[in-house]
């Protein structure tokens, strides 16, 4: 068990947790960047669910053969290197944004404990406080590399946006420093519950699952699979809500997908997705949003505590020495 607190507010110093968590974001990302690609592109997807092309395939579910049928277009359009598109801006979202969410839980943790008792509230609650808090900060601070990579993940051939600098240039230019956030407020509303009930529930199923002494040491990254899961379903609509409206503006039209409709504020874009497709509108993309989640949370919780635990560890040494 690599875990050497009973909960992560006890593990490491703020500097250690800080590159722990910059280098758990980065390897997550490169490893899920395909799933994340094709996931937005679903999520970008308009037509109506009942006449969609993808029901046409010999598969049985529709949401499965949409993934596999978007991945064969991608592969077959623009190539495998299409699967990485937005990966600049989504390196950096999930390094900048790894680093002040654990950074964050940290130190919101241990301000409840001081101010409230270290009794007083439940792990579960204290790890949702702290989970939200963390999640809409890192969120805050990071939205405008978000919104780069969904708008440079959801370009086909077409090429609107060159490079990142172009890009930042050009939604600066067309849409003003506004432009970054569109989105912001589904973003939030969507974080907070998800990183309160992913800490939460991570918090809850470490211990009792490093006490089974899985293969690899796995259960924080077993842990962290479940957290992900639960959280992601509970939260996912407003997941798709904040991907319609981060590719809003004057080049919706021109994107892979060009009937992407026309929305204004989170509740008209809720209302304009149930009238049109109905309930399983807002799940588009589900599934492989899940197949993304699940590596995600296993990968960023095993690489952090593992990375967290070595450089424990090099302190100890040095301090030694």
């Amino acid at each position: 068990m690599y875990s050497s607190g009973k909960h992560l507010k006890d593990e490491g110093s703020r500097s250690q947790v800080v590159i722990a968590g910059a280098i758990s974001g980065m390897i997550a990302r490169f490893f899920i960047a395909p799933l994340d690609v094709i996931k937005i592109r679903l999520q970008l997807q308009t037509r109506p669910l009942a006449n969609s092309i993808f029901q046409r395939s010999s598969f049985s579910s529709p949401l499965n053969t949409g993934a596999l049928f978007t991945l064969k277009n991608i592969l077959k359009n623009e190539g495998i290197t299409a699967l990485w598109k937005g990966n600049v801006p989504a390196e950096l979202m999930y390094i900048s944004y790894s680093a002040i969410q654990f950074t964050t839980y940290r130190s919101i943790s241990l301000a409840l404990q001081s101010f409230l008792g270290e009794n007083y509230l439940s792990t579960a609650a204290e790890s949702f406080i702290a989970g939200a808090f963390a999640g809409a900060t890192a969120t805050t601070a990071t939205y405008p590399l978000d919104l780069l990579r969904t708008r440079l993940a959801a370009q086909g051939k077409e090429k609107i946006y060159r490079s990142l600098a172009h890009s930042v240039r050009e939604i600066y230019k067309s849409e003003g420093s506004h432009g970054f956030f569109r989105g912001l407020g589904a973003g939030v509303g969507q974080i907070i519950p998800h990183m309160g009930i992913f800490f939460s529930v991570y918090e809850t199923l470490r211990l009792p699952l490093n006490t089974l002494h899985l293969p690899f040491s796995t259960g924080d990254a077993s842990a962290g699979v479940l957290a992900s899961v639960i959280a992601k379903t509970c939260v996912f609509p407003f997941d798709l809500v904040r991907k319609r409206l981060q590719v809003q503006g004057p080049t919706r039209s021109r994107y892979v997908y060009k009937d992407i409709p026309n929305y204004h504020g989170i509740f008209q874009t809720f209302r304009k997705i149930l009238t049109t497709d109905g309930p399983r509108g807002l799940y588009r993309g589900l599934t492989v949003s899940l197949l993304k989640s699940a590596p995600t949370g296993a990968i960023v919780i095993f690489t952090y505590e593992r990375t967290l635990h070595m450089l424990m560890k090099l302190d100890e040494i040095n301090k030694d020495l």
